[in-house]
């Protein structure tokens, strides 16, 4: 039985962070993995920005409910779901997810979880475990489940090289080269395409 896994941000998503830099004129939240690998640092270093400026999770869902799918998301995805079981696999947090969600008619999502005082100020985060993408593939397998993924950058490596079958979408050009072995896409129709087809082998 198969399982599609859908990466959210840069697959059917933009990047939330970048939007929330953007809209309250923070350039320094737009920082990544690609500037500093350990992650729990990082998200560590975020929530210090934000508590600095008084951006609590309410102000943050306000700005992320006026972020839109990428163009084409939507129907891609509700496409997929007439014939397939799809998840969202994210690393991203459940209440910075919601608003999106929303637009995209609630599919499932697997995600993790941030921490919020009474007032609202973001205190911590939860991660569901290590690797979480990579763990939970292997986890549905486990399940009877075979999984056919689809991510974009670099924490997506593992579960695609774990999976029955897993693509690239509107990768970096420096991602794309280091893995050839991996197909890439840059548009809905042709990965849909490939979807279908791995799932049918």
């Amino acid at each position: 039985m198969n399982l599609i896994c859908l990466d959210l941000e840069g697959v059917l998503a933009p990047e939330l962070w970048v939007a929330i830099a953007e809209a309250t004129n923070l350039p320094e939240l737009k920082r990544t993995t690609r500037d500093e690998p350990d992650y729990h640092k990082l998200m560590t270093w975020r929530l210090g920005v934000l508590r600095e400026n008084g951006l609590t999770l309410p102000k943050i869902q306000g700005v992320l409910a006026e972020v839109a799918p990428l163009p084409g998301a939507k129907d891609f995805l509700d496409d997929l779901r007439k014939d397939l079981q799809v998840i969202i696999l994210s690393d991203t947090f459940v209440q910075f997810a919601m608003p999106m969600m929303k637009q995209l008619g609630y599919p499932a999502l697997f995600c993790n979880e941030l921490i919020v005082d009474e007032d609202g100020v973001i205190v911590d985060f939860h991660m569901r475990c290590d690797h979480t993408k990579l763990t939970t593939v292997r986890a549905l397998q486990s399940c009877g489940f075979d999984t056919v993924v689809v991510g974009d950058s670099h924490n997506d490596l593992e579960m695609i090289a774990a999976s029955k079958a897993g693509f690239l979408f509107r990768s970096t050009d420096e991602i794309k080269n280091a893995h050839p072995d991996v197909a890439a896409f840059e548009d809905y129709e042709h990965l849909k395409m490939a979807l279908k087809e791995a799932c049918i082998q």
